[in-house]
């Protein structure tokens, strides 16, 4: 298992290098583009990584609203970066944020290429003072076609609906009590699921907790050192692979639920949880 994290300063060590591939995978849910964020400043050298359609595929029943991108459509974009044998990609968004690990998610496991997020994102580069470049970066010369993830395990809704093991959601505690749903058209949460927020998996700088932290984190939600596999989800499968991340790095076996709450709801007769009040009358 290969370290998810690397240090503004360790990447900055090997600026230059062209065994290293750098993305910029700044998202955020309902905006701005993130390529208007790339424009203004990015890492020298970072080509910029679209959420929506790089690491993205079209909607199809039951799949939510992110559903992944088909291996060939990834390997053409991913061809398209300078992935290839022998590199190293660097994935960064903001902060330790959640388009950076669906990319170190959705390409982890390819054969000899080592993949790892930017602890603290763009945010720690910047706050240590290293150099920013402006405008788009060429293309490199395009290199064979890769071959790329998802290397790392997903579960289905049936698979939720008999999980026995710990199953997170790492939504806002707000949407996973039902209180309020901006974004999708049912509020609750998948009965049986526990909530970890993604929110609470970084401190104030962005980058993610130390492991101790983290392990206090998931213990109160039932996940320890021997918990055998855990699945994880969000709202449409992009931020859950923040989870999928910190376990990792606790070396707890993780699954990911793409579709997430987004695609359970999707079937009308799936059983829906809140933490709401029950009515008296």
């Amino acid at each position: 298992m290969t370290r998810p994290l690397v240090t503004a300063e360790e990447v900055a060590d090997r600026l230059g290098d062209d065994s290293v591939v750098i993305l910029d995978v700044r998202w955020q849910l309902g905006g701005p583009p993130g390529r208007r964020a790339y424009l203004a400043g990015h890492i020298p050298g970072a080509r910029f990584v679209d959420l929506e359609t790089d690491l993205t595929g079209p909607p199809h029943p039951g799949a939510g609203r992110h559903p992944l991108p088909a291996r060939t459509d990834l390997a053409a974009a991913a061809r398209r970066w300078g992935v290839r044998p022998g590199c190293t990609v660097v994935c960064y968004d903001d902060r330790t944020g959640p388009g950076a690990t669906r990319a170190w998610w959705l390409l982890h496991g390819a054969p000899d290429v080592e993949v790892l997020v930017l602890d603290g994102g763009f945010s720690a580069w910047t706050a240590a003072g290293l150099p920013v470049e402006t405008g788009p970066v060429p293309d490199p010369d395009p290199g064979p076609l890769p071959d790329v993830g998802p290397g790392l395990p997903v579960v289905d809704a049936d698979a939720v609906a008999r999980w026995t093991g710990p199953l997170i959601d790492v939504r806002a505690p707000e949407r996973y009590r039902g209180e309020e749903e901006p974004v999708d058209p049912v509020a609750g949460h998948v009965p049986g699921a526990v909530n970890v927020p993604a929110g609470r998996l970084t401190g104030p700088d962005g980058r993610m907790l130390d492991p101790d932290r983290l392990r206090a984190l998931f213990a109160a939600a039932g996940v320890d050192d021997r918990t055998a596999r855990v699945a994880v989800y969000c709202g449409s499968g992009i931020t859950a692979t923040q989870g999928v991340l910190a376990l990792h790095l606790l070396r707890v076996p993780a699954v990911l639920y793409p579709g997430s709450w987004s695609g359970w709801i999707c079937d009308p007769a799936r059983p829906i949880a809140t933490d709401l009040p029950r009515s008296t009358t």
